[in-house]
């Protein structure tokens, strides 16, 4: 009886784990942004594809394709997971991340950019990203818990990523100030999907350094209200930010400025 037991176990986990590694992301692209997107309301036909390289959907207003970098890709083991890689790529297109360099470059010219390649300036964009980023992100929370994804989900792919040496040192997990940002909001945004929490063991983890942090706000009532009206603005902007490209016909405002400048031209 135990070997047949014995058995019966090392079959179900040789299954389980072959189901785990057969899972292709790059094969649900399409149904799960499509899921994205209709339940969120956005009608627009959109191609998702996978690339090889750093994607470029600064195009997306014209050719209505999103690319989703594979090495992104990478990091997602489940539905889910995949949901908040493509959910992230179309909130750096809602937010007009993915173009707005575009429309500035054929206002100011593209060496005005490169001009600020000093070490000011680098910060200055590094800052700008991380904001950027964060936006995204945000916004990636809201279309997945309307579509029955779990947002959480974001936060173990960044944390999956390869850690920095300094965040090591400090003891924190990787892409930690945006997987905390993602967690904030969903505490805030969607408290009943936060207390649902995520199984894996990258999150427990993550829990660990959250919670710390969390502990560290409720013991500093100025921290805490900073950081609650930050969370309310950021609900705020997001669900406007997405009612707005609903109404512009899947648009972001950068893009339609492009639109228009280039109408004027012709």
């Amino acid at each position: 009886m135990k070997k047949i037991l014995l058995t019966l176990f090392c079959i179900i986990t040789f299954a389980m784990q072959t189901y785990a590694a057969a899972y292709s992301p790059e094969t649900k692209l399409q149904t799960i942004g499509e899921t994205l997107l209709t339940k969120n309301g956005i009608t627009a036909k959109i191609k998702f594809e996978a690339t090889s390289k750093i994607p470029d959907n600064s195009t997306f207003a014209q050719d209505r394709t999103i690319s989703i970098a594979k090495d992104e890709l990478q990091f997602a083991k489940n539905d889910n997971e995949t949901a908040a890689v493509i959910a992230n790529a179309v909130g750096n297109i809602i937010t007009g991340n993915a173009s707005k360099d575009k429309l500035i470059s054929s206002v100011v010219g593209q060496n005005s950019l490169n001009s600020s390649n000093t070490t000011a300036g680098n910060l200055v964009k590094s800052y700008a990203q991380t904001k950027a980023d964060k936006e995204a992100d945000v916004i990636a929370v809201n279309l997945m818990a309307n579509a029955g994804y779990n947002p959480l989900a974001a936060i173990v792919v960044l944390t999956r990523q390869t850690q920095t040496a300094w965040n090591a040192v400090l003891g924190k997990p990787a892409n930690a100030d945006r997987a905390m940002n993602i967690y904030d909001y969903t505490v805030y945004a969607y408290p009943d999907k936060a207390k649902a929490g995520y199984s894996c063991n990258e999150y427990k983890n993550f829990l660990v350094y959250a919670d710390n942090i969390t502990a560290q706000r409720k013991d500093n009532k100025k921290l805490y209200n900073k950081s609650q009206k930050e969370l309310a603005k950021y609900r705020k902007n997001s669900v406007s930010q997405i009612s707005k490209f609903k109404t512009r016909g899947a648009m972001s405002g950068w893009d339609a400025a492009y639109t228009i400048l280039n109408s004027d031209k012709k």
